[in-house]
């Protein structure tokens, strides 16, 4: 027959495992929606091969996107007369950006580093958002200090070169 220490000892150590599974598993929701929500404007941006690129000259913004013509400057990009980028504190009106078309639209994304490091700023947050999850769930503080400062540096790189 079991004793009372014993009993207690075994659900102090199902309800370790129980939250140290639970904290692994959302860390891994936060990470993987970090590089889900990134993927989308960064696959286009580091897969440019038989991508049309060339610059816009933004030339009007509304309220979500920017408008200008695209001149190409990679083999077979067509010139178009007004495509659209999103409009972020780094795109402003009169200034030209390098730029890669998304397939079968006329939606543009930055290309070159500032694009790359732009388009994974979402991942970025996860980082942050699971170094706090890291730190708190799991009691990983090292492992935490490495996914912040990780989050930090691309996020100030970001900032810097956009």
């Amino acid at each position: 027959m079991p004793s009372a220490v014993t009993s207690r000892q075994v659900s102090v150590s199902a309800l370790r495992f129980g939250r140290f599974a639970v904290m692994s598993v959302v860390t891994a929701l936060i990470l993987i929606a970090g590089v889900w929500a990134s993927w989308g404007s960064a696959q286009h941006v580091m897969l440019t091969k038989g991508r049309e690129q060339g610059t816009v000259e933004v030339t009007r913004c509304a309220e979500r996107t920017c408008t200008g013509p695209f001149v190409p400057s990679s083999a077979g990009a067509r010139p178009r007369g007004s495509v659209e980028i999103e409009r972020s504190v780094a795109v402003r009106r009169g200034s030209t950006y390098t730029v890669v078309v998304k397939p079968g639209s006329d939606e543009v994304v930055r290309s070159g580093p500032a694009g790359v490091l732009y388009a994974w700023v979402p991942l970025g947050g996860a980082l942050l958002l699971a170094a706090v999850v890291v730190a708190g769930g799991l009691r990983r503080t090292r492992a935490a200090w490495v996914l912040a400062g990780s989050g930090v540096v691309l996020l100030t790189a970001a900032f810097v070169t956009v």
